[in-house]
Protein backbone atom coordinates (compact mmCIF):
# COMPACT_ATOMS: atom_id res chain seq x y z
CA UNK A 1 0.00 0.00 0.00
CA UNK A 2 1.25 3.45 -0.95
CA UNK A 3 1.82 5.12 2.63
CA UNK A 4 1.34 8.43 0.95
CA UNK A 5 -2.30 8.00 0.41
CA UNK A 6 -3.02 6.75 3.75
CA UNK A 7 -4.91 10.25 4.39
CA UNK A 8 -7.65 9.34 2.06
CA UNK A 9 -8.78 6.66 4.46
CA UNK A 10 -12.32 7.73 6.91
CA UNK A 11 -11.36 8.09 10.01
CA UNK A 12 -12.36 4.72 11.91
CA UNK A 13 -9.56 3.22 9.52
CA UNK A 14 -7.05 6.17 10.56
CA UNK A 15 -8.42 5.14 14.04
CA UNK A 16 -7.52 1.84 13.48
CA UNK A 17 -4.16 2.38 12.17
CA UNK A 18 -2.97 4.77 15.29
CA UNK A 19 -2.50 1.22 16.74
CA UNK A 20 0.97 1.18 14.64
CA UNK A 21 2.88 4.41 16.00
CA UNK A 22 1.72 3.17 20.25
CA UNK A 23 3.48 0.02 19.36
CA UNK A 24 6.37 1.53 17.54
CA UNK A 25 6.49 3.43 20.65
CA UNK A 26 6.48 0.57 23.39
CA UNK A 27 8.90 -1.40 20.60
CA UNK A 28 11.41 1.52 21.36
CA UNK A 29 11.05 2.02 25.16
CA UNK A 30 11.36 -1.82 25.60
CA UNK A 31 14.90 -2.11 23.19
CA UNK A 32 16.61 0.78 24.89
CA UNK A 33 16.13 -0.36 28.21
CA UNK A 34 17.52 -3.49 27.27
CA UNK A 35 20.29 -2.23 25.31
CA UNK A 36 24.05 -1.21 26.54
CA UNK A 37 23.73 2.32 28.10
CA UNK A 38 26.07 3.94 24.94
CA UNK A 39 23.58 3.07 22.94
CA UNK A 40 20.98 5.89 22.45
CA UNK A 41 17.89 4.66 20.43
CA UNK A 42 15.66 7.05 22.47
CA UNK A 43 15.48 9.68 18.74
CA UNK A 44 14.11 6.88 16.90
CA UNK A 45 10.94 7.88 18.68
CA UNK A 46 10.28 11.08 16.24
CA UNK A 47 9.72 8.41 13.81
CA UNK A 48 6.06 7.80 15.56
CA UNK A 49 4.49 11.36 14.96
CA UNK A 50 5.80 11.36 11.42
CA UNK A 51 4.37 8.23 10.83
CA UNK A 52 1.16 9.35 12.04
CA UNK A 53 1.16 12.76 9.98
CA UNK A 54 0.76 10.16 6.66
CA UNK A 55 -2.59 9.11 7.85
CA UNK A 56 -3.67 11.24 10.42
CA UNK A 57 -5.16 14.89 11.20
CA UNK A 58 -3.26 17.73 13.32
CA UNK A 59 -5.24 16.41 16.45
CA UNK A 60 -3.83 12.86 16.61
CA UNK A 61 -0.65 13.40 15.68
CA UNK A 62 -0.45 15.50 18.59
CA UNK A 63 -1.30 13.15 20.91
CA UNK A 64 1.18 10.65 19.48
CA UNK A 65 3.67 13.54 19.55
CA UNK A 66 2.73 14.12 23.31
CA UNK A 67 2.67 9.96 24.04
CA UNK A 68 6.60 9.88 21.81
CA UNK A 69 7.53 12.62 24.48
CA UNK A 70 6.71 11.30 27.38
CA UNK A 71 8.12 7.87 26.06
CA UNK A 72 11.64 9.98 25.86
CA UNK A 73 11.18 11.57 29.45
CA UNK A 74 10.49 7.30 31.26
CA UNK A 75 13.60 5.76 28.79
CA UNK A 76 15.90 9.05 30.24
CA UNK A 77 14.16 8.74 34.27
CA UNK A 78 14.77 4.40 33.91
CA UNK A 79 18.21 5.37 32.55
CA UNK A 80 19.49 7.75 35.25
CA UNK A 81 20.14 10.17 32.73
CA UNK A 82 18.10 13.24 33.78
CA UNK A 83 19.66 16.17 33.76
CA UNK A 84 22.62 15.15 31.93
CA UNK A 85 23.35 17.42 28.51
CA UNK A 86 22.80 14.59 26.16
CA UNK A 87 19.16 13.67 27.25
CA UNK A 88 18.66 17.29 27.10
CA UNK A 89 19.28 17.57 24.05
CA UNK A 90 17.36 14.80 22.47
CA UNK A 91 13.94 16.00 24.72
CA UNK A 92 14.19 19.52 23.20
CA UNK A 93 15.22 17.77 19.47
CA UNK A 94 12.05 15.59 20.05
CA UNK A 95 9.89 18.15 20.85
CA UNK A 96 11.06 20.62 18.55
CA UNK A 97 10.77 17.87 15.49
CA UNK A 98 7.37 16.90 16.83
CA UNK A 99 6.13 20.37 16.80
CA UNK A 100 7.52 21.06 13.25
CA UNK A 101 5.43 17.88 12.33
CA UNK A 102 2.35 19.25 14.09
CA UNK A 103 2.30 21.99 12.46
CA UNK A 104 2.61 20.43 8.55
CA UNK A 105 0.43 18.21 9.14
CA UNK A 106 -1.92 21.23 10.42
CA UNK A 107 -0.93 23.32 6.81
CA UNK A 108 -1.76 20.14 5.11
CA UNK A 109 -5.36 19.42 6.47
CA UNK A 110 -5.93 23.07 5.81
CA UNK A 111 -5.05 22.53 1.88
CA UNK A 112 -6.73 19.18 1.92
CA UNK A 113 -10.21 20.91 3.60
CA UNK A 114 -9.74 23.82 0.97
CA UNK A 115 -9.15 21.63 -2.07
CA UNK A 116 -12.25 19.40 -0.82
CA UNK A 117 -14.56 22.53 -1.07
CA UNK A 118 -13.50 23.49 -4.37
CA UNK A 119 -13.99 19.97 -5.93
CA UNK A 120 -17.65 20.08 -4.62
CA UNK A 121 -17.94 23.35 -6.10
CA UNK A 122 -17.04 22.37 -9.38
CA UNK A 123 -18.40 18.94 -9.12
CA UNK A 124 -22.14 21.60 -8.43
CA UNK A 125 -21.02 24.15 -11.53
CA UNK A 126 -20.88 20.41 -13.53
CA UNK A 127 -24.18 19.92 -13.15
CA UNK A 128 -25.85 23.38 -13.35
CA UNK A 129 -23.95 23.88 -16.40
CA UNK A 130 -24.03 20.05 -18.27
CA UNK A 131 -27.57 19.21 -16.53
CA UNK A 132 -27.18 15.96 -16.97
CA UNK A 133 -29.32 14.34 -19.00
CA UNK A 134 -32.08 11.51 -17.60
CA UNK A 135 -31.83 8.44 -18.31
CA UNK A 136 -34.62 7.86 -20.26
CA UNK A 137 -36.06 10.69 -22.81
CA UNK A 138 -38.60 9.54 -24.60
CA UNK A 139 -37.90 6.70 -26.77
CA UNK A 140 -34.11 7.48 -25.80
CA UNK A 141 -31.84 5.65 -23.05
CA UNK A 142 -29.22 7.73 -22.29
CA UNK A 143 -25.57 7.02 -20.82
CA UNK A 144 -23.06 9.84 -19.63
CA UNK A 145 -19.68 10.12 -18.18
CA UNK A 146 -17.54 12.80 -17.65
CA UNK A 147 -13.37 12.87 -16.94
CA UNK A 148 -11.29 15.31 -16.17
CA UNK A 149 -7.57 15.07 -17.23
CA UNK A 150 -6.70 17.56 -14.65
CA UNK A 151 -7.44 15.27 -11.38
CA UNK A 152 -7.83 18.35 -8.97
CA UNK A 153 -11.30 19.76 -11.20
CA UNK A 154 -14.40 17.65 -12.09
CA UNK A 155 -15.28 20.14 -15.20
CA UNK A 156 -13.53 21.11 -18.05
CA UNK A 157 -13.90 22.00 -21.53
CA UNK A 158 -15.80 19.09 -23.34
CA UNK A 159 -19.56 19.54 -22.96
CA UNK A 160 -22.93 18.13 -24.03
CA UNK A 161 -26.67 18.24 -23.87
CA UNK A 162 -29.98 16.62 -25.01
CA UNK A 163 -33.24 18.43 -25.04
CA UNK A 164 -36.93 17.20 -26.01
CA UNK A 165 -37.88 20.59 -27.32
CA UNK A 166 -41.22 19.12 -28.46
CA UNK A 167 -42.84 15.62 -27.59
CA UNK A 168 -42.00 14.50 -30.98
CA UNK A 169 -37.99 14.27 -31.22
CA UNK A 170 -34.80 15.24 -29.21
CA UNK A 171 -31.94 17.47 -29.94
CA UNK A 172 -28.56 16.40 -28.91
CA UNK A 173 -24.72 17.94 -29.06
CA UNK A 174 -21.69 17.31 -28.11
CA UNK A 175 -18.44 19.44 -28.17
CA UNK A 176 -15.01 19.67 -27.13
CA UNK A 177 -13.65 23.89 -26.47
CA UNK A 178 -10.24 24.56 -27.62
CA UNK A 179 -8.47 24.14 -24.45
CA UNK A 180 -8.99 22.68 -21.01
CA UNK A 181 -9.65 23.29 -17.35
CA UNK A 182 -11.48 25.18 -15.75
CA UNK A 183 -10.66 28.46 -17.91
CA UNK A 184 -12.98 26.56 -20.62
CA UNK A 185 -15.95 26.69 -18.51
CA UNK A 186 -17.08 30.22 -19.99
CA UNK A 187 -16.91 28.77 -23.22
CA UNK A 188 -18.77 25.37 -22.92
CA UNK A 189 -21.63 27.79 -21.16
CA UNK A 190 -21.92 30.07 -24.18
CA UNK A 191 -22.16 26.85 -26.12
CA UNK A 192 -24.44 25.24 -24.29
CA UNK A 193 -26.95 28.34 -24.00
CA UNK A 194 -26.98 29.11 -27.57
CA UNK A 195 -27.88 25.15 -28.09
CA UNK A 196 -30.61 25.12 -25.37
CA UNK A 197 -32.19 27.88 -26.62
CA UNK A 198 -31.82 27.60 -30.07
CA UNK A 199 -33.03 23.75 -30.03
CA UNK A 200 -36.49 24.77 -29.02
CA UNK A 201 -37.21 27.79 -31.14
CA UNK A 202 -35.52 26.21 -34.41
CA UNK A 203 -36.89 24.11 -36.87
CA UNK A 204 -34.37 22.93 -38.92
CA UNK A 205 -31.29 21.67 -38.15
CA UNK A 206 -29.03 24.11 -40.38
CA UNK A 207 -31.26 26.95 -38.33
CA UNK A 208 -29.97 25.52 -35.16
CA UNK A 209 -26.61 25.50 -36.36
CA UNK A 210 -26.43 28.30 -37.73
CA UNK A 211 -28.18 29.96 -34.28
CA UNK A 212 -25.23 28.38 -32.57
CA UNK A 213 -22.65 29.71 -34.22
CA UNK A 214 -23.88 33.67 -34.35
CA UNK A 215 -23.95 33.34 -30.42
CA UNK A 216 -20.71 31.77 -30.25
CA UNK A 217 -18.69 34.72 -32.12
CA UNK A 218 -20.63 37.27 -30.48
CA UNK A 219 -20.08 35.64 -27.15
CA UNK A 220 -16.92 33.67 -26.77
CA UNK A 221 -14.25 35.79 -26.69
CA UNK A 222 -15.72 37.67 -23.86
CA UNK A 223 -17.01 34.46 -22.01
CA UNK A 224 -12.91 32.78 -23.18
CA UNK A 225 -9.52 33.50 -21.14
CA UNK A 226 -8.11 35.62 -23.61
CA UNK A 227 -5.34 36.79 -21.46
CA UNK A 228 -4.01 33.47 -20.02
CA UNK A 229 -5.20 31.56 -24.11
CA UNK A 230 -4.93 34.93 -25.97
CA UNK A 231 -4.91 32.14 -29.26
CA UNK A 232 -8.07 31.71 -31.52
CA UNK A 233 -10.80 30.72 -29.47
CA UNK A 234 -13.54 27.82 -31.21
CA UNK A 235 -15.38 24.96 -30.19
CA UNK A 236 -15.66 21.69 -32.20
CA UNK A 237 -19.31 20.21 -31.77
CA UNK A 238 -21.61 17.86 -33.19
CA UNK A 239 -25.18 18.21 -33.68
CA UNK A 240 -27.98 15.85 -33.61
CA UNK A 241 -31.97 15.81 -34.73
CA UNK A 242 -33.21 12.48 -33.67
CA UNK A 243 -36.84 12.28 -34.34
CA UNK A 244 -38.90 9.64 -32.37
CA UNK A 245 -41.10 7.66 -34.87
CA UNK A 246 -39.06 8.06 -38.56
CA UNK A 247 -36.43 5.91 -37.76
CA UNK A 248 -33.79 8.40 -39.15
CA UNK A 249 -31.52 11.12 -37.63
CA UNK A 250 -29.52 14.18 -38.67
CA UNK A 251 -26.55 15.55 -37.91
CA UNK A 252 -24.68 18.86 -38.42
CA UNK A 253 -20.46 17.65 -37.63
CA UNK A 254 -18.63 21.10 -36.67
CA UNK A 255 -14.74 19.91 -36.92
CA UNK A 256 -15.82 17.07 -34.06
CA UNK A 257 -14.94 13.47 -34.27
CA UNK A 258 -17.38 11.46 -36.03
CA UNK A 259 -20.39 9.53 -33.89
CA UNK A 260 -20.50 5.45 -33.90
CA UNK A 261 -23.52 3.91 -34.71
CA UNK A 262 -23.67 0.23 -33.11
CA UNK A 263 -25.77 -2.55 -34.50
CA UNK A 264 -25.92 -5.94 -34.58
CA UNK A 265 -22.01 -6.06 -33.54
CA UNK A 266 -21.37 -3.68 -36.33
CA UNK A 267 -20.16 -0.69 -35.89
CA UNK A 268 -20.23 2.40 -38.46
CA UNK A 269 -18.37 5.60 -38.85
CA UNK A 270 -20.99 8.41 -39.18
CA UNK A 271 -18.70 10.30 -41.77
CA UNK A 272 -19.91 13.51 -42.42
CA UNK A 273 -19.96 14.10 -46.22
CA UNK A 274 -19.61 18.32 -46.03
CA UNK A 275 -18.30 19.38 -42.38
CA UNK A 276 -18.92 22.57 -41.26
CA UNK A 277 -15.86 24.74 -39.82
CA UNK A 278 -15.69 24.70 -35.83
CA UNK A 279 -18.10 26.95 -34.11
CA UNK A 280 -16.55 30.70 -33.61
CA UNK A 281 -14.77 31.01 -36.74
CA UNK A 282 -17.27 32.32 -38.80
CA UNK A 283 -14.92 34.35 -40.70
CA UNK A 284 -14.79 31.19 -42.60
CA UNK A 285 -18.07 31.31 -43.45
CA UNK A 286 -20.71 28.52 -43.21
CA UNK A 287 -22.69 28.52 -47.01
CA UNK A 288 -25.26 26.08 -47.06
CA UNK A 289 -25.10 23.92 -43.82
CA UNK A 290 -25.25 20.50 -45.25
CA UNK A 291 -27.46 17.78 -42.60
CA UNK A 292 -26.33 14.12 -43.49
CA UNK A 293 -28.96 11.23 -42.82
CA UNK A 294 -28.76 8.12 -41.14
CA UNK A 295 -30.83 5.25 -39.96
CA UNK A 296 -31.38 4.83 -36.13
CA UNK A 297 -33.96 2.63 -35.80
CA UNK A 298 -35.20 0.57 -32.66
CA UNK A 299 -32.01 -1.19 -30.93
CA UNK A 300 -29.90 1.07 -32.58
CA UNK A 301 -27.07 2.88 -30.37
CA UNK A 302 -25.32 5.89 -31.09
CA UNK A 303 -21.77 6.40 -29.38
CA UNK A 304 -20.74 10.12 -29.26
CA UNK A 305 -17.19 11.20 -27.68
CA UNK A 306 -15.00 13.85 -27.31
CA UNK A 307 -11.49 13.49 -29.02
CA UNK A 308 -9.98 12.58 -25.55
CA UNK A 309 -10.95 8.94 -26.01
CA UNK A 310 -9.40 8.28 -29.83
CA UNK A 311 -6.07 10.43 -28.37
CA UNK A 312 -5.98 8.35 -25.19
CA UNK A 313 -2.22 6.88 -25.50
CA UNK A 314 -0.65 3.63 -24.17
CA UNK A 315 2.59 4.07 -22.72
CA UNK A 316 3.86 2.98 -26.07
CA UNK A 317 2.47 5.49 -27.66
CA UNK A 318 -0.46 3.91 -29.39
CA UNK A 319 -4.02 5.95 -30.09
CA UNK A 320 -7.06 3.71 -28.46
CA UNK A 321 -8.60 2.19 -31.18
CA UNK A 322 -12.59 3.12 -30.39
CA UNK A 323 -14.31 1.91 -33.22
CA UNK A 324 -12.39 -1.41 -33.07
CA UNK A 325 -12.99 -2.29 -29.03
CA UNK A 326 -16.48 -0.77 -29.32
CA UNK A 327 -17.28 -3.92 -31.62
CA UNK A 328 -16.47 -6.41 -29.12
CA UNK A 329 -18.71 -4.60 -25.73
CA UNK A 330 -21.93 -6.59 -25.43
CA UNK A 331 -24.57 -4.50 -26.26
CA UNK A 332 -26.89 -4.76 -23.22
CA UNK A 333 -27.93 -1.19 -22.54
CA UNK A 334 -25.74 2.55 -22.89
CA UNK A 335 -24.79 2.55 -18.59
CA UNK A 336 -23.10 -1.10 -19.46
CA UNK A 337 -22.20 0.25 -22.97
CA UNK A 338 -20.07 3.02 -20.75
CA UNK A 339 -19.09 1.20 -18.65
CA UNK A 340 -17.36 -1.30 -20.82
CA UNK A 341 -15.60 1.39 -22.67
CA UNK A 342 -14.28 3.85 -19.79
CA UNK A 343 -12.36 0.43 -18.02
CA UNK A 344 -10.88 -0.91 -21.50
CA UNK A 345 -9.57 2.98 -22.06
CA UNK A 346 -8.41 3.31 -18.45
CA UNK A 347 -6.47 -0.28 -19.13
CA UNK A 348 -5.49 0.84 -22.24
CA UNK A 349 -3.60 3.91 -21.03
CA UNK A 350 -2.75 2.28 -17.44
CA UNK A 351 -5.21 5.20 -16.15
CA UNK A 352 -3.37 8.90 -17.26
CA UNK A 353 -5.38 11.17 -19.41
CA UNK A 354 -3.79 13.69 -21.55
CA UNK A 355 -6.96 15.46 -22.08
CA UNK A 356 -10.92 15.92 -20.54
CA UNK A 357 -13.30 12.69 -22.39
CA UNK A 358 -16.69 13.18 -22.47
CA UNK A 359 -19.24 10.64 -23.95
CA UNK A 360 -22.48 9.94 -24.41
CA UNK A 361 -24.31 6.48 -25.67
CA UNK A 362 -28.27 7.14 -26.65
CA UNK A 363 -30.17 3.98 -27.32
CA UNK A 364 -33.17 3.89 -29.27
CA UNK A 365 -35.80 1.87 -27.65
CA UNK A 366 -39.41 0.83 -28.65
CA UNK A 367 -41.36 4.32 -29.70
CA UNK A 368 -44.18 4.69 -27.67
CA UNK A 369 -46.94 6.77 -29.27
CA UNK A 370 -47.97 9.48 -26.45
CA UNK A 371 -51.25 9.70 -25.58
CA UNK A 372 -53.79 12.54 -26.85
CA UNK A 373 -54.83 15.24 -24.91
CA UNK A 374 -58.00 14.74 -22.65
CA UNK A 375 -60.75 17.07 -24.55
CA UNK A 376 -60.62 19.50 -21.73
CA UNK A 377 -64.93 20.33 -20.60
CA UNK A 378 -66.59 23.65 -22.04
CA UNK A 379 -67.79 25.45 -18.81
CA UNK A 380 -70.92 27.78 -19.93
CA UNK A 381 -72.36 29.99 -18.23
CA UNK A 382 -76.13 29.67 -17.23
Amino acid sequence: MDIRRLHDFPGRAAGRLLIVPIVLIIVIITVALVSPSDVYLSPLLVIAPALTASFAGPWRTAIIAAAAVVAQVVITALDGGVGTTNHVWQFAALVLLSAVVVFFCYLREAHSQQLSRVRVVAETAQRVLLRPPPEQLGPLRVAWRYLTADADAQIGGDLFAVVRPDPTRSRVVIGDVRGKGLAAIGEASVVLGAFREGARHCETLPALVRAMEESVSADIEDAGDIEQDPGEHFVTALVLDLPDASGRGAMINCGHPPPLLLRDGQVTVLESTDPAPPLGLGSLGTPGLHSDTFTFAEGDTLLLYTDGVIEARSPEGTFYPLAERAATFPLTGPEELLHHLLQDMTAHTEGRLSDDVAVLAIKQTPHRQAPAPHPQPILRRA
